[in-house]
């Protein structure tokens, strides 16, 4: 069995793939080369995030995905969008709405209370 070994850490493509052959051991384990550990920052207890596309073991680092997921969050909302301002304004709009009902219902109670008393 073969297979393609693929990490990322930087946040731009990388020009030039390094490259290593390892051995899978009995218990699945693979070492990735000291080159290549240096070559994407990763050091002894970082946290690698491993996915298969195509066949194809893609291995990168917690950080480089927040990195690379936030900056595609920032791409899709733009760099001055505040989601959380939207949200809070969101909110905001939602509470008046439910405290204009919450008046009316409040003024029907005491204009029945009125006529009926």
């Amino acid at each position: 069995m073969s297979f393609y070994f693929m990490a990322s850490f930087t946040k731009s493509p990388v020009k030039v793939r390094s490259s290593a052959k390892t051995t899978l051991s009995a218990n699945g384990r693979i070492v990735i080369p000291a080159a290549i550990r240096e070559e994407l920052g990763f050091a002894p207890g970082d946290m690698l995030l491993m996915e298969v596309h195509d066949g194809v073991l893609l291995v990168e680092s917690f950080d480089a995905r927040l990195a690379r997921t936030q900056d595609e969050l920032i791409q899709l909302a733009g760099p001055e969008r505040m989601v959380s301002d939207e949200l809070i304004a969101e909110r905001r709009a939602e509470a008046w709405r439910e405290q204009v009902e919450a008046d009316q219902e409040r003024n029907a109670l005491l204009e029945q209370k009125r006529k009926a008393g």
